[in-house]
């Protein structure tokens, strides 16, 4: 029987399989930021040890930094702790650590791939749980805990049940105005946020073989919002031609070898997946959720379900997320009120998400009503934005580009939406208070994002293409 992509990164770095339990398994690169890792080094510090291998972490602030202004003191008192934690920590176990203002700074799984720290058939942790972006170069990347952040941080291994394995094939041509951050939205809608929980999930098919990096990260970034351990994409020359030349790919000689194996990490003919799904690409349009989870969404030109199409068993869910949400069952979602537009975060941070947003806003103007906020994922991105001119469109247009961190995201900094607003958000969650307590949040392609910050209202951006 052949293997699954999963089975053969998986299976490479078992270091020790427990009977009847867990495996050990080495992870490669260690990902940490601010929140989850204070914990973790006063473990270490507890316990007397220092960090097995420094070289393999890397740090960088992103929860909690101010967006604006990021050359002042951090004015929230716990956020400048942790963030000041974070260079103490880091600095006395002699870690690479990327602070405020350094030009690597930024959000931990934007400036992974970007740098090339992310490569194929490694094995990726961070304490936080879209660390699953990273499965897009073809690694097994998820989420950790605190206490496993200090696990990783003193052996540089994990314990880790395997979990199984499903694949996701999405086949055909997208239609004008789809992007990736709607094919995952529509897959969320179809299969749940719970229809991957136990799994790790294979993406496939000529739809996602034809999106960029940036396309596909968005895809295992939110792999995780239908409860997957993570999700990963087979790497192809898009992913190599993507890494080469980044400031931590391989060089010269390496770059061979490395290219060499890369090339053999995709899912053999014959391997077989506890679970498989198909969906075809022209059967999804430009989506937006409409609810208080990423699993409550729709086509842009649809309704809001009806009472009585809804099983039994979450109905009173269902009606407590469109309380929230004030919103009416059948009702359609064109024409709702908007009050915040957020384009950035680990899902549509990158480059590509902010000139899609610029080249759909330019020559036109925001909307009088819309408070909009754009935050770059990084240092890098922010940097190329304005290389480009992506600043000026987005001046000119009535638009201010904010400088990098999770920001409205999670609401840990000062970027939030007030109780009550509806805020179309290009993030990965719209949970009640994710953005700011009482926040209403919609989920939605940049491109969607762009064309609500003109329109001042929810609209089908495909009118306006």
């Amino acid at each position: 029987m052949g293997k699954t992509l999963f089975d053969k990164v998986w299976d490479a770095h078992v270091v020790t399989q427990i009977e009847n339990g867990p495996s050990v398994v080495y992870i490669d690169r260690h990902l940490i930021h601010e929140v989850t890792s204070p914990q973790a080094f006063a473990g270490l510090d507890h316990r007397g040890i220092k960090v097995f291998r420094p070289q393999n972490t890397v740090a960088t602030p992103d929860h909690n930094v101010p967006t604006i202004n990021q050359g002042m003191p951090i004015q929230d008192m716990l956020s400048r702790m942790q963030v000041d934690k974070l260079k103490e920590n880091t600095k006395k176990h002699g870690i690479d650590h990327y602070g405020l203002n350094h030009p690597y700074q930024g959000i931990v799984h934007v400036i992974g791939p970007e740098l090339g720290l992310t490569q194929p058939g490694m094995t990726i942790v961070c304490g936080d749980s879209h660390t699953s972006t990273h499965g897009a170069f073809g690694s097994v990347a998820f989420g950790i805990g605190t206490s496993e952040v200090e696990m990783v941080l003193a052996s540089q291994c994990i314990l880790q049940p395997k979990p199984k394995k499903m694949r996701i094939t999405v086949d055909g041509q997208l239609k004008k105005g789809v992007t990736a951050k709607d094919i995952i939205l529509y897959i969320i809608s179809q299969v749940s946020t719970s229809g991957g929980t136990g799994y790790f999930v294979e993406f496939a098919g000529s739809a996602i073989r034809n999106l960029s990096m940036e396309g596909r990260m968005t895809i295992c970034n939110m792999s995780i919002e239908m409860g997957a351990r993570g999700g990963h994409i087979a790497p192809d020359e898009t992913t190599f031609e993507y890494i080469h030349g980044r400031e931590f790919a391989p060089k010269g000689v390496e770059w061979g070898k490395k290219l060499a194996y890369w090339k053999t990490l995709r899912s053999d003919d014959n391997a077989v997946f506890d679970r498989e799904l198909n969906f075809d690409a022209s059967d999804i349009e430009p989506m937006i959720t409409y609810g208080t989870n990423p699993g409550m969404g729709i086509g842009i030109t649809g309704s809001i379900p009806a009472l009585e199409t809804i099983e039994d068993s979450t109905k009173n869910s269902f009606q407590k997320s469109l309380k929230y949400m004030n919103f009416q069952a059948g009702s359609s979602m064109i024409g709702k009120e908007v009050n915040y537009v957020f384009v950035g975060s680990c899902t549509n941070g990158r480059i590509e998400d902010l000139r899609e947003f610029a080249n759909f806003v330019k020559g036109k103007k925001k909307a009088d009503n819309i408070i909009a906020w754009i935050v770059p994922g990084s240092r890098q991105v922010e940097k190329q934005a304005k290389k480009e001119g992506i600043d000026k469109v987005l001046t000119e247009a009535g638009f201010e580009l904010r400088q990098p961190g999770c920001s409205a995201c999670l609401a840990m900094n000062d970027d939030k939406i007030p109780e009550g607003k509806y805020s179309i958000s290009t993030t990965n969650r719209n949970f009640e208070g994710r953005q700011g307590p009482g926040a209403r949040t919609m989920l939605a392609s940049p491109l969607t994002a762009a064309a609500t910050a003109i329109a001042g209202k929810l609209v089908d951006p495909r009118e306006y293409i």
